[in-house]
């Protein structure tokens, strides 16, 4: 199992912090956002996770972070303080980490990590995250590891993580439309981008995490920008092989934080507070 983390994005959400500081290496706690991001491929099982980042300081910040730091250890342990280290020698225990600098060429969008992470993907089944989005649990269980064994009972190719919002707010999402297999799975039909006039009860939101078969990439390959913003999207990647293919729904247990604004980050840091059990005011 392979891991692809976007984190290459310009933050303009956070302006003006983001112009020194990537947006997932916000803390939320004592960890930046990215980290719990990775613990999630961690668990799923993917021990090889390639960060797709953006140049110059902010994709400094990222490479520094999750390469090992001999010194830095060395000087920890020496004066008793190892427990102090040991977060990020964990990471460095289970996974191989890859970076992989998406240049600033003229071309934007999701789609890009995989399309230059096309050789380290080299056909095999692979993760698909952004690295500002968070899924918390009060379980301490991970939601892209349940997805992974969904993936698994269904036998699909593919698997496309999707948090539950009331109808009346689907105007705000990329709505993911399901249609039900002859085995009773429900599976991607189609991605509608901010519906007006939804009309169900609840609905399917995108959260930017899907586990795809190596046979997704050359869709992303193929991909053309879109003619909406000219931006190359996953989005429509993935639709693209969900006519082709079956892309499992799976609906997640954790509470959804989208970490790239300032009230998404906030909400976030609150609610690792409360599971913490410590008081905010």
């Amino acid at each position: 199992m392979k891991a692809v983390i976007a984190v290459a994005g310009m933050g303009t959400r956070f302006f003006p912090i983001a112009k020194t500081i990537n947006k997932c290496m916000l803390p939320i706690l004592d960890q930046p956002v990215l980290a719990y991001a990775v613990a999630d491929c961690l668990a799923a099982g993917a021990d090889q996770i390639a960060i797709v980042t953006g140049t110059g300081e902010t994709g400094r910040q990222v490479r520094h972070y999750f390469s090992e730091d001999t010194v830095l250890r060395d000087f920890l342990t020496g004066r008793g303080q190892e427990d102090k280290y040991a977060p990020i020698a964990h990471l460095h225990e289970q996974a191989q980490f890859t970076f992989i600098e998406q240049p600033r060429d003229g071309r934007y969008g999701t789609a890009l990590p995989v399309m230059l992470a096309s050789s380290f993907i080299s056909g095999d089944d692979f993760l698909l995250l952004a690295g500002d989005d968070l899924l918390l649990r009060a379980d301490g269980g991970h939601d892209l590891a349940d997805l992974t064994t969904a993936r698994t009972r269904a036998g699909t190719p593919g698997a496309i993580a999707a948090a539950t919002v009331p109808g009346h707010s689907a105007h705000r999402y990329g709505i993911l439309t399901p249609r039900t297999t002859t085995a009773g799975h429900q599976v991607m039909d189609s991605i509608a981008e901010k519906p007006t006039g939804y009309t169900q009860p609840t609905a399917y939101i995108n959260i930017s995490r899907a586990l795809l078969s190596g046979d997704a990439g050359p869709y992303f390959d193929k991909l053309q920008p879109s003619t909406t913003n000219g931006e190359y999207q996953a989005t429509d990647a993935i639709a693209a092989y969900a006519r082709d293919h079956d892309v499992l729904i799976h609906p997640v247990t954790g509470d959804y934080h989208d970490c790239g604004n300032t009230t998404g980050w906030l909400a976030a840091n609150n609610a690792a507070a409360r599971a913490r059990g410590i008081t905010t005011r």
